[in-house]
């Protein structure tokens, strides 16, 4: 079983993959292709995606009993001790280090977020 997920993808793109695949819902493909097919659809879904997302997901013999690959997600793929997870970007990471709040005194912005 083979799933594919495109988001904001040229419409020629989700017209290719029409071809081999079912559309279920609006960017979402699903089939049974064979391994090779679905290398080369994929290698096709990377090259025509511009400036869109995509997520395969297929069958695999594995403790999970699937994989996963993405092209330009904010998310990713990470192993840990044989499982597949999905680190997602923390919003602490993407804004930087914390801030100290308005208001509190010196003293007490330089015991909670060390001197500056």
């Amino acid at each position: 079983m083979t799933v594919i997920v495109l988001t904001n993808c040229p419409a020629g793109l989700r017209g290719f993959l029409t071809r081999w695949l079912l559309e279920i819902s609006a960017g979402v493909f699903i089939g049974n292709p064979s391994a090779r097919i679905r290398d080369l659809l994929w290698d096709e879904v990377r090259q025509y995606a511009d400036q869109g997302r995509a997520l395969l997901a297929h069958t695999t013999d594995n403790e999970q009993g699937f994989t996963f690959r993405t092209h330009d997600h904010a998310w990713h793929p990470v192993d840990h001790e044989g499982l597949t997870l999905i680190r997602r970007p923390s919003p602490q990471s993407a804004a930087g280090p914390p801030q100290p709040k308005k208001g509190w005194s010196n003293a007490s912005k330089r015991r909670k977020y060390g001197s500056r």
